[in-house]
């Protein structure tokens, strides 16, 4: 069986290889990285609400974020720019401490609209010219630059079923559903037989890792959820499954991924209420407990990224909804933003309007997300030019100052 195969079927799938060769900077030591990717190509016009332009209420008279002081209206960033107000309680004042930094108009130039290989393309990270078959995803080449010197390893998880690409590749890293805890196929003896039949051999010691990792995760996520049963908690959800990654996180990973579905409203996605209202309620309740769950300390040496594969059409479709668009917004939270970024709306903008939409339908890219994430990875970790080369080959790397 072939060791990816072996891997995955024990639901740890630890990949191992060749690390990275350049130095990891002295700069990656105790920062935690938490990438939240959004699948389904989330609304972001009606989260990043341009309520100063008329055209975004002329485009959705049906699905338009109210104005400040109105019922349901968004809440106002600055003069241009409100968050909706589903978020009012749990991200909004992270907003307001300097903790969350939102960008516009970013996304990728890739103009499939489709959103899986929109998402690969993303997660492998590479421009659009390059070959995308069988290539590692930028998160384990930064895991493997980081990890190039024999100094304390960073390790990575993923908090998904499967190990997602833009964690495959040579660079260890796991991955676990924490909403399958107690659920296991393996149980603990037939995770003895299994590393007994690989003990003594080059698999034996990656096998070993697995199923350490596995019942490291398992320990800490159980000691939770037997404390939840006795004080009767009552988050569920995302907000649940963020608080066990931050705990986890905490301890035990430098760099997480995880992934939420549920963003593809092509129907009835509401305005101020609703669907989508819900899923932004339920995201940023999951933020912010993820942000609470960390001490001070490693909050402040902690970014977390919300990207989707691209926003959704500036206009309303006849359904009530928005189809795949283009551009979208990102998220940076984190409680050491730089000064200039936290609490503001940063990158390149351009005027809401009819004239500068993408192709008549959609919100341009303005931020090359390669471009964002290389100046964030340089800035936090304090990567060379020859090292963001390898997370990102042939990238222009911009810096944003967001950290």
């Amino acid at each position: 069986m072939l060791r990816r195969e072996l891997l995955k079927n024990l639901a740890t799938v630890p990949l191992t290889g060749v690390a990275g060769r350049l130095m990891a900077a002295p700069a990656a030591q105790g920062s935690k990285l938490l990438l939240v990717f959004l699948r389904g190509g989330y609304d972001s016009a009606n989260l990043l609400v341009p309520y100063a332009s008329p055209f975004y209420y002329q485009a959705r008279p049906g699905i338009a974020v109210p104005r400040p002081g109105e019922v349901n209206g968004a809440l106002p960033l600055d003069n241009r720019w409100g968050l909706h107000p589903a978020l009012a309680t749990s991200v909004a004042p992270l907003f307001t401490k300097g903790q969350l930094a939102l960008m516009p108009f970013a996304g990728t130039h890739d103009l499939t609209r489709s959103h899986f290989e929109t998402q690969d393309a993303i997660e492998l990270g590479l421009a659009q010219s390059q070959n995308r078959e069988g290539g590692s995803g930028f998160l384990n080449r930064l895991v493997g630059v980081l990890n190039g010197t024999a100094a304390a390893k960073l390790s990575a998880m993923a908090f998904t079923d499967q190990l997602p690409l833009v964690l495959r590749g040579e660079a260890r890293a796991a991955n676990m559903a924490l909403n399958a805890v107690g659920r296991q196929a393996v149980d603990q003896r037939q995770s003895r037989v299994i590393q007994s039949m690989y003990r003594d051999t080059a698999l034996g010691a990656m096998v070993e890792e697995g199923f350490a990792v596995r019942e490291e995760v398992q320990r800490s996520v159980q000691a939770e959820m037997d404390g939840a049963s006795r004080s009767a908690m009552s988050a569920k959800g995302f907000e649940l499954t963020a608080r066990r990654v931050a705990r986890l996180m905490r301890e035990r990973f430098d760099i997480g991924f995880i992934d939420v579905g549920g963003w593809d409203t092509h129907v009835g996605q509401g305005a101020g209420t609703g669907y989508l209202a819900n899923r932004f309620e339920e995201l940023g309740r999951g933020l912010a407990g993820f942000a609470e769950e960390l001490d001070d300390s490693t909050w402040r040496r902690s970014v977390v990224v919300v990207l989707s594969e691209f926003g959704r059409t500036f206009r309303e479709n006849g359904n009530g909804g928005t189809d795949h668009g283009h551009g979208t917004v990102y998220w940076f939270l984190g409680g050491g933003l730089a000064a200039q970024a936290g609490g503001r709306v940063i990158g390149e903008q351009a005027e809401v309007s009819a004239a500068g939409l993408f192709q008549n339908r959609d919100t341009p890219v303005l931020n090359e997300y390669r471009a964002v994430l290389g100046g964030l990875f340089a800035r936090l970790y304090g990567l060379s030019p020859a090292q963001l080369e390898q997370v990102f080959p042939g990238g222009q790397a911009k810096d944003f100052g967001i950290v």
